[in-house]
């Protein structure tokens, strides 16, 4: 029989993407009052692996991937979508986002992103809201699934999870999570 373990506590990581650079600032702001601190972030990152956004957020977009200090419970991971789905709606311009906000969580073993839409291997984790397991580490190297994302495959995003995954095994190391 399997007994009931309480979840390491996770490094929250969150995208945000966009074709305004100028909004970034504030976004930030935002998401640093709702969850701490932040902890790492990435240079720019080109994001254009998709023509899906281009409609409502124009061609020439831009990815900035944060991690926060505090860590977080696994179990928070829909409650912080719906939070920064707010923050998405509240820079709106004309019912267009201006900006894209994917939170995520990283541990020792995966990266898992929030997402709204459901897929046959996302699971449903309360809130009209589901996890999409994006990457698996093994083997001393994250390892794709049939299902990642193309821009998650991209060497420069994941040269920042891996400092943010060296980071987070320092934190849980010195702490009692």
């Amino acid at each position: 029989m399997s007994l009931p373990q309480a979840p390491q506590a996770a490094k929250l990581i969150i995208g945000v993407f966009t074709g305004n650079k100028e909004v970034i600032v504030p976004v930030l702001q935002s998401l640093a009052g709702m969850f701490g601190e932040i902890d790492l972030m990435s240079d720019w990152l080109p994001f254009d692996y998709t023509a899906y956004y281009a409609p409502e957020m124009g061609e020439a977009l831009f990815r900035r991937m944060t991690a926060f200090k505090p860590l977080i419970d696994q179990g928070d991971l829909a409650g912080i979508k719906c939070r920064t789905n707010a923050i998405e709606r509240e820079f709106s311009e004309d019912g267009r986002r201006r900006v894209n906000i994917d939170p995520g969580y990283l541990l020792r073993e995966r990266f898992v992103l929030a997402t709204g839409k459901n897929f046959s291997h996302r699971i449903y984790i309360g809130r009209h809201i589901y996890a999409d397991l994006t990457l698996i580490f093994q083997k001393g190297a994250f390892q794709f699934l049939p299902w990642t994302y193309p821009d998650y495959q991209d060497p420069k995003l994941l040269a920042f999870l891996y400092r943010v995954r060296d980071k987070y095994i320092k934190d849980i190391t010195e702490t009692d999570f």
